[in-house]
């Protein structure tokens, strides 16, 4: 145990030890279960009640010792302050580190980029995309040294492995520019986590992270990929973020029945509708919410300026709400041309939408014609003819719909804001950060990281018919994507530029379900998970953990929770209570080491290291015969570590 300076707790005079260089955070006595937030010495004091230790940002090993009675418990910056994914998650770094030993070499895995599917037979997603994905480790993590044969050309279509090469020389060469050096390739164990985390939203089974580790496939990561993007949960994940972008979690919409647009996006992701024409149906979306879930977008946002600062932001990538009331600050947009815009919803007609309605669960219905009054405008509203962001004004015919016009506009090629966006958005949320931060604030003064990637980028998503999957297949094979969130020394600081894949908190969503395919499905009386999976919404278990955990407007990298989410997952009765892995490890058969290797399968998705099975299973053999309730510990232990709660 690290050095430790002695402190008393105020609720029942236990000594309570500290480590020495802790600085700032809470610690709870195991005596009298008070958790003191605190400062270096016990100076100040504030009490929360608890009933088990913690010790969030931690090893599995760490928290084990403090279930064993170590003395103290540490929850390092979480109260009253943000704390960056990076200070949380020093352990995962260090269990990446002794998962392979120093200086020993990684086996490259498959062909390197210059070699060729044997044979002439039909090329496949996964044939196709394989050079890409297959890059031989090394030390250096330098991954281009030449320009790739082919780079992106005005209307030729480059496929997903060429893009993808020419990804990682835009990368390399403003690494090399700022003499920064790129971060190794991640392991196996941390690929297969973090893709199946980004596509589907949930870890993998451990009979598939087992199948995955033990493939000797050269091409099996690009398979891999494409399994995930053919996986049913990959529509439910892209539902799940997409339903909170186009509708905000706001008091006016609390009555309002998202389940419809959670269909309609699901159905419509794993269709893979090219992204122009998914844009098209929710900005011209008319009829009955039970019948077409996209009349949501408007149900949601049912004011002329509120569905106007969505379409901006979400398929234009600019802010354009902040040339409301006044011209733009930091842009040429002008008042006059934010109306301008908003005028394309004035015909819009919203029925059975109001909140008696809502109450009454009558089916809202949107529909676009000249009879009767539009959405309520504003009174600040400014009257003016509908006309195109920093373009012309259309001629309309005022007996036709005004949005299928705006619809075409908007999703043209030629339209400079709609491929950026999409691109823009999707490489945020792979990498956790845009190449232009804010994802949505896209303007001259707010300069992207990589000019020619961001173009190249959104060039090819257009050319090939705005294919959603293609542009996420891209990515996925690159090598920037699957680099090692492991700093080396020269780029620990580097948070720009993409030398090394940045350690993202899990969304609620993806911490719910990865949670669920560990413990199994609960029945509501118990707080868990929801019955069969079938009940998204409402008033459901899911949706109530969600809205605990969910932070409005937080950076992926942020850890951004508090106390409040760190004691609900130590003490729900879903964590706490019976599971479907505890019970298939109780039925004895297995050595506790063979056990606790299923367990990090199902966990960490990676085979414990020698002091990890060493640890753990003197664990189990401490407690004689209750071996049910050391493997508890294990698995509690595992599932409060930053390892098995953040996607790294």
């Amino acid at each position: 145990m690290a050095h430790v300076v002695q402190g008393t707790c105020p609720g029942c005079q236990t000594v309570l030890r500290i480590p020495a260089d802790w600085t700032n955070g809470a610690v709870r006595c195991l005596n009298c279960n008070l958790i003191v937030k605190s400062t270096r010495k016990l100076g100040k004091k504030q009490q929360v009640h608890s009933w088990r230790p913690v010790l969030i940002g931690a090893s599995v090993l760490g928290i084990l010792a403090v279930v064993a009675g170590a003395g103290y418990a540490v929850l390092p910056q979480i109260a009253g302050s943000k704390a960056t994914a990076k200070n949380q998650t020093q352990t995962v770094i260090a269990a990446k580190a002794e998962a392979v030993p120093s200086g020993e070499q990684r086996p490259a895995e498959g062909r390197t980029a210059e070699s060729k599917p044997a044979g002439n037979k039909k090329k496949t997603k996964s044939t196709e995309t394989a050079a890409a994905a297959a890059v031989p480790s090394n030390a250096g993590g330098r991954i281009a040294t030449t320009p790739p044969s082919q780079a992106p050309k005005a209307g030729a279509k480059l496929d997903a492995s060429a893009l993808a090469r020419w990804i990682d020389w835009q990368i390399q060469q403003r690494l090399d520019s700022e003499k920064i050096p790129a971060s190794g390739r991640a392991d196996d164990a941390e690929f297969l986590r973090r893709v199946y985390l980004d596509i589907t939203g949930t870890i993998p089974p451990a009979d598939k992270a087992l199948a995955f580790l033990d493939s000797n496939d050269p091409n099996k990561r690009a398979k891999l990929v494409d399994e995930l993007l053919d996986n049913p949960r990959y529509g439910r994940h892209m539902a799940d973020i997409w339903q909170l972008l186009l509708v905000e979690k706001t008091s006016d919409n609390r009555r309002l029945q998202t389940q419809p647009l959670y269909n309609w996006l699901e159905e419509t992701y794993n269709k893979n509708l090219a992204w122009d024409k998914m844009t098209s149906e929710l900005i011209t979306a008319t009829g009955a919410q039970d019948t077409n879930g996209a009349v949501t977008f408007f149900v949601g946002n049912p004011t002329p300026d509120k569905i106007t600062d969505r379409v901006a932001r979400l398929f234009l990538g600019v802010q354009l709400q902040c040339a409301q009331c006044h011209n733009h600050p930091f842009t040429g947009w002008k008042q006059t041309e934010y109306w301008g815009m908003a005028a394309f919803f004035n015909k819009v007609k919203l029925g059975g939408a109001d909140k008696k309605a809502m109450k009454n669960n009558t089916t809202p219905v949107v529909s676009e014609d000249n009879k009767g009054k539009g959405l309520k405008r504003p009174e600040s509203a400014k009257v003016v003819p509908p006309k195109f962001l920093q373009d012309e004004q259309p001629k309309l015919n005022n007996n036709e719909p005004y949005r299928p016009v705006l619809a075409k506009w908007l999703t043209s090629n030629k339209n400079p804001y709609f491929a950026k966006a999409m691109v823009n958005r999707l490489w945020a949320q792979y990498f956790g950060r845009g190449i232009v931060n804010p994802i949505d604030d896209m303007h001259e003064g707010n300069k992207p990281s990589h000019p020619e990637l961001l173009q190249g980028l959104a060039d090819q998503f257009a050319a090939n018919n705005f294919d959603v999957k293609y542009l996420i297949r891209t990515i996925c094979l690159s090598e920037t994507y699957q680099r090692t969130s492991k700093p080396n020394t020269a780029n620990i600081e580097d948070a720009t530029l993409f030398s090394h894949m940045a350690i993202k908190v899990m969304l609620p969503e993806q911490l719910y379900d990865s949670l669920e395919a560990v413990l199994g499905k609960a029945d509501r009386g118990r707080g868990g998970p929801r019955p069969g999976g079938a009940n998204r919404g409402g008033g459901s278990p899911r949706e109530a953990f969600l809205n605990f955990f969910r932070v409005e407007e937080s950076d992926p990298t942020e850890y951004a929770s508090g106390i409040p989410q760190a004691l609900r997952l130590m003490n729900s009765q879903q964590m706490n209570g019976n599971s479907s892995l505890l019970n298939e490890l109780n039925k004895g058969g297995n050595t506790p080491a063979q056990n606790v290797e299923k367990m990090y399968l199902a966990t960490l998705s990676r085979r414990p290291n020698a002091r990890e099975v060493q640890r753990l299973t003197e664990h189990v053999t401490q407690n004689g015969n209750d071996a049910r309730k050391a493997y508890g510990d294990i698995l509690w232990a595992i599932l409060n570590s930053s390892e098995f709660t953040l996607n790294h």
